[in-house]
């Protein structure tokens, strides 16, 4: 999707791929048992959902590129912290290998758009 045609955070394929699997983290994470709900399945819940609100104060902070990239560096840290919950989910077999290689591969792939975006924020921020 070409810079133009995207009119929100809800528009850019970095949110949508980090929306759906923080949604698929939500679902798998309802198997995970009950005295982890506090602590691992609560963490993982919240950093994932937390790189796509990150991703959402970013889009909104354009007007000044520091800003838009010190947000963004809050949404690289959380990716990072999402894909250590869900080794922790794998090693405490809460989530087979298979799964937890997707999820971080996902992980890997956000990442990916994140620092290309934290290294040309031109391409992003509002001109004035």
């Amino acid at each position: 999707m070409r810079k133009g045609s995207i009119k929100s955070h809800e528009d850019l394929e970095v949110y949508q791929v980090a929306f759906g699997t923080a949604m698929k983290i939500f679902e798998l994470s309802k198997k995970f048992p009950v005295e982890e709900r506090y602590a691992l399945t609560d963490q993982m819940r919240r950093s994932s959902r937390s790189v796509c609100a990150n991703l959402a104060e970013a889009w909104r902070r354009r007007r000044y590129a520091a800003a838009f990239v010190a947000k963004l560096n809050d949404c690289e840290a959380e990716t990072a912290e999402t894909q250590t919950w869900i080794k922790f989910a794998v090693k405490c077999n809460y989530l087979d290998i298979e799964s937890g290689r997707e999820l971080y591969a996902t992980y890997n792939q956000v990442l990916g758009s994140l620092v290309s975006m934290i290294n040309n924020p031109s391409v992003w921020v509002i001109e004035k």
